[in-house]
């Protein structure tokens, strides 16, 4: 835990990287240099002694829970009922955000797979080529509203639009996820998900109206527990269940002030632990120019897929000039929610831990180049 959260705070506070590489992003890319690629590689009994088997397992339980809660709260952030109001021009952009960056990442996918070592065990190629592929396409929502807030235009019209956009394409991440994750031999206990969610939804809608609003939070995570070995024991997977029981809620049976203490605690407590956690699942098998180069191409696709894209939706809406240019690389960041994302995919073998770095790899390069490519775009002209 000293390690945790003194080397990451060191290295953002002393190379003062705010601008370019926010706390969680420094944290990310911490637990990579704190992995077995980095300073395993450099110093192995070292990096044996402090990262044993018990260590790693209690990191990763704490680390699950913490991301379960943290995707819980994404789900309940949505706001579905703007994105139907300006459904024409949500629909346009947010499918175009993602169908370009998505199509494009898939070919790069196609391409390494042409090559052992990056398709996991007993996984389907149409499943390793859609997951990276998704992976390319994602907009980390929770991450772009800190960058967002950072730049002051969170509660403008441009941020509440990008916000619209952005909650679509978090929808249909954990839509592809259950596609992906979709086993045949488990059918109908994912069939029965689906129905005893769904009947379970109206029930704790109906509960939750009923409760003073401190019950609610309390009642909250007992819900998220249920949907979460319930999505586990279908098959599809927790992750699957946490994101469903908030997105099934509404927002505003909660204090909007605690909402947003809740998560920056949650990412100030106990995040830090899944980045280091995930630091310790990078490796470098297949040889790290590979994964380095594997990394670059998944790079360009996704950001060429995304601004190409609303490049597209912006002529077809009519927007102002430069304005396509500025949400195309909000709508770029990555990190935590792609993160999860592949996560899970290494987690069910559909990949291997060199696709796994390559595409951390990825989604920290991603991450990194939002606020400064948005800043001078923004000075100049949109929000």
């Amino acid at each position: 835990m000293l390690i945790i959260f003194s080397v990451p705070y060191l290295i953002w506070r002393g190379l003062r990287t705010e601008d370019y590489a926010p706390l969680v992003v420094v944290q990310i890319i911490a637990g990579v240099l704190l992995g077995p690629g980095v300073l395993g590689a450099a110093f192995p009994d070292a990096h044996a002694a402090v990262f044993n088997p018990q260590v790693i397992m209690a990191l990763n339980g704490v680390a699950w829970w913490a991301v379960m809660i943290f995707v819980f709260i994404a789900g309940l952030e949505l706001d579905l009922s703007q994105a139907w109001t300006h459904r024409v021009e949500t629909g346009i952009t947010a499918g175009l955000a993602l169908i370009t960056p998505l199509a494009l990442g898939a070919v790069v996918a196609f391409g390494m797979l042409r090559f052992p070592g990056w398709a996991g065990a007993g996984a389907e190629e149409w499943q390793v080529v859609l997951g990276i592929g998704m992976a390319c396409a994602v907009t980390a929502l929770p991450i772009l509203m800190l960058f967002m807030e950072k730049l002051d235009i969170l509660r403008r019209p441009l941020g509440q639009r990008i916000l619209r956009y952005a909650s679509l394409d978090d929808i249909a991440i954990w839509g592809v996820l259950a596609l992906i994750l979709l086993d045949w031999e488990r059918i109908g206990r994912q069939a029965a998900f689906v129905v005893g969610f769904a009947v379970a939804a109206i029930a704790i809608r109906a509960l939750m109206r009923r409760l003073p609003e401190p019950d609610r939070w309390y009642v909250a995570l007992v819900w998220l527990a249920a949907c979460g070995l319930a999505g586990d024991w279908s098959g599809l997977h927790f992750m699957v269940g946490a994101f469903l029981a908030g997105a099934v809620l509404d927002n505003s049976w909660f204090d909007r002030a605690r909402m947003d203490q809740f998560r920056n605690h949650i990412l100030l407590a106990i995040m830090p632990v899944f980045f280091l956690s995930t630091g310790l699942r990078t490796q470098w098998d297949v040889g790290g120019a590979a994964v380095f180069l594997a990394a670059g191409a998944l790079l360009v696709a996704a950001v060429t897929g995304k601004l190409a894209g609303v490049q597209l939706a912006g002529r077809i809406l009519k927007w102002p000039k430069g304005e396509a240019t500025a949400i195309g690389w909000l709508l770029q960041t990555k990190a935590l929610i792609m993160i999860i994302f592949a996560n899970i995919l290494l987690d069910r073998q559909v990949i291997t831990n060199d696709a796994f770095t390559a595409l951390l790899l990825m989604a920290v390069g991603s991450t990194m180049l939002t606020i400064p490519m948005v800043k001078p775009l923004l000075k100049r002209g949109p929000g």
